[in-house]
């Protein structure tokens, strides 16, 4: 249970889990396990209910910098959240391969490495240099769903 002994010292507790705006429907798993493997659908920002946390908008206009760094933190919780109730333990997880982060960005706006950052920060200072070192990319987009400014998807290797 060592991250989730991290997550505690930090004062960090894992949402809830995804509640998507009504009378959306989802018909995918946000965690798919196969083999050796764990491939994470995309996750935006949650509350601590699992309701999408605000702002919303595009990043440049509506969304500060700075949220949008900390809408990709709160996208890493509710990644963390996902693979903690699919896997059980947050320690089974060797390795963190690939991340995708997208930013719902205004037609100028090209900080998004910055802002993916807020997710990679985490996850690195979670499961260090070794196992929580990932290859990245980070791009902007017109337009993200439901309006988030941040959404995320990942690959990790499991124990």
């Amino acid at each position: 249970m060592e991250i989730e002994e991290r997550l505690e010292r930090l004062g960090l507790v894992l949402p809830e889990p995804v509640r998507p705006p009504p009378g959306v429907r989802l018909p995918f798993a946000f965690i798919h396990v196969h083999e050796s493997r764990a491939y994470i659908s995309g996750h935006g920002p949650t509350k601590a209910d699992g309701t999408l946390a605000g702002p919303f908008g595009k990043v440049g206009e509506s969304v500060s910098l700075d949220e949008a760094v900390h809408a990709a933190r709160l996208t890493a919780m509710a990644v963390l959240a996902s693979l903690k109730r699919e896997l059980g333990n947050l320690d089974r997880v060797d390795a963190w391969l690939r991340v995708f982060g997208m930013v719902n960005a205004a037609p100028s706006f090209n900080q998004q490495p910055t802002v993916i950052n807020g997710f990679s920060d985490l996850i690195l200072e979670l499961y260090g240099p070794q196992r929580g070192r990932h290859a990245r990319s980070a791009v902007g987009m017109a337009s993200l769903p439901f309006d988030m400014p941040v959404e995320i998807e990942a690959e990790v290797a499991l124990r």
